[in-house]
């Protein structure tokens, strides 16, 4: 990667991606893209606002910037999906198709995220496969794996250099997440440290993957520096940081905090989704092809979000 260009890049993954991005690569190399407009306190130089189902303009920023790598983030989560299917299909799909035509016309290396999400109660819950069967119960799922397979076919029949991995949840104190089964394990830091309290919507006993955004960024960006050659599973490598429910997540803040409480108010449709998905995920394929190594395990986690919110 030399010129990169991010869409959705005041997300959750985007916001402490670029700002590594920057320091890595150089501000004047990192195009930050988003539906939103800029923010006031946004530290890159280079951004702009994008729709990504706008392909004229997606195209023109694009090329303009003069971009080798697109790493695109752009996409409605999966409880806020439930809510409106009509547009998530829109953007995670056919913006997703607009920045694979773009990638074929320019010739530019693709990163496009799938989830966890791509799974669904048919999986093989305890230690899931790499490539294992996909029957997703919601429209954020199906998207994701209309994703994998569309990554897919653009490298074997166009020869696009596109990598993907299937994050599960993830854990930032930079940005708050947008909608995802996974968020209580954001909003308990948050709740912990303002409240001493938290209610989750996820009920005790239900494992999820999760990891760390310091590890998730990591991620990427090892992804994209490997050598394509290695690269059998291209598109949609398990990563995975650790798994736990709401209740060791609790048992971990209390070590910090001894005086942190927590109930539950079970949202059904999250509960469902959460359900249908894997309890941990065989990591073996992205070790062995381009040396995923996560830093964190959940005490350490734990440990940083509460120093890092505190600040």
């Amino acid at each position: 990667m030399k010129k990169i260009i991010v869409t959705g890049a005041t997300g959750q993954i985007g916001t402490d991606l670029v700002d590594r991005l920057i320091k890595d690569y150089g501000d004047d190399n990192v195009l930050a893209c988003s539906r939103r407009a800029r923010p006031e306190d946004w530290a890159g130089s280079h951004y702009e606002s994008l729709d990504v189902t706008d392909s004229k303009r997606f195209f023109e920023l694009t090329k303009d910037f003069g971009a080798d790598t697109i790493l695109h983030l752009a996409a409605v989560l999966s409880a806020v999906g439930e809510d409106n299917p009509q547009l998530l299909w829109d953007i995670n799909v056919n913006g997703l198709y607009n920045s694979l035509e773009i990638a074929r016309e320019l010739d530019l290396a693709l990163f496009v995220p799938s989830s966890i999400g791509a799974f669904g109660p048919g999986t093989p819950a305890v230690n899931t496969p790499q490539t294992t069967i996909q029957r997703p119960t919601t429209a954020y799922g199906v998207s994701k794996v209309a994703g994998e397979l569309l990554c897919d076919y653009y490298n074997k029949r166009f020869g696009i250099d596109t990598r993907g991995v299937r994050f599960p949840g993830l854990i930032s104190y930079k940005a708050l997440p947008g909608g995802g089964t996974t968020d209580y394990a954001v909003h308990i830091y948050y709740d912990a440290l303002e409240k001493g309290h938290y209610t989750s919507f996820i009920d005790k006993g239900t494992f999820m993957d999760m990891m760390y955004m310091p590890d998730a960024v990591d991620s990427i960006i090892d992804l994209m520096e490997a050598d394509p050659s290695k690269l059998k599973d291209r598109n949609a490598f398990n990563v995975s940081g650790m798994s736990f429910d709401p209740e060791e997540l609790k048992r971990s803040i209390q070590k910090y905090m001894p005086d942190f409480t927590m109930d539950y108010d079970v949202d059904p449709v999250r509960q469902a989704i959460a359900d249908s998905w894997p309890d941990s995920l065989d990591v073996s394929a992205a070790r062995e092809q381009w040396g995923f190594n996560p830093k964190y395990d959940l005490d350490a986690m734990t440990k940083d979000m509460l120093e890092k919110l505190k600040k």
